[in-house]
């Protein structure tokens, strides 16, 4: 986990070939984002926003992409994925078949960026 907060927490997702790709997690169970009140929906945007910023001064993505995606899992979560012309699939969508599974970054260390750069964050 690189965030959490009262309502929601930031993790960097497990997913090979994509560096910085993360998650917003909505704390309660919750399946849409249509269940949240105003003022929760209001929130969680914000700490999505907020996460796309700190990815997009950390690492300088050619494009962000944002998903709310969840058959598998019906839990709220958003996606903010920073795209890079080396990402796996670049520029396919990250939902296509991986061309390579390598990340550029080291996981650990960026891990440790995004904590230090979501503690200074104002969410």
């Amino acid at each position: 986990m690189v965030w959490s907060g009262d309502k929601c927490r930031v993790i960097l997702a497990d997913e090979p070939g994509f560096d910085g790709w993360c998650r917003v997690i909505w704390s309660d169970h919750v399946r849409e984002l249509s269940d949240l009140a105003g003022p929760d929906r209001d929130h969680f945007m914000a700490v999505v926003a907020a996460v796309e910023r700190t990815l997009i001064a950390l690492l300088q993505p050619v494009k962000m992409n944002i998903a709310a995606l969840g058959t598998a899992a019906p839990h709220l979560h958003f996606h903010v994925i920073p795209r890079f012309e080396t990402d796996a699939n670049f520029p396919a969508p990250v939902w296509t078949e991986r061309r390579h599974t390598t990340s550029r970054l080291d996981r650990i260390a960026l891990a440790e960026r995004l904590r230090s750069a979501f503690a200074d964050a104002v969410i």
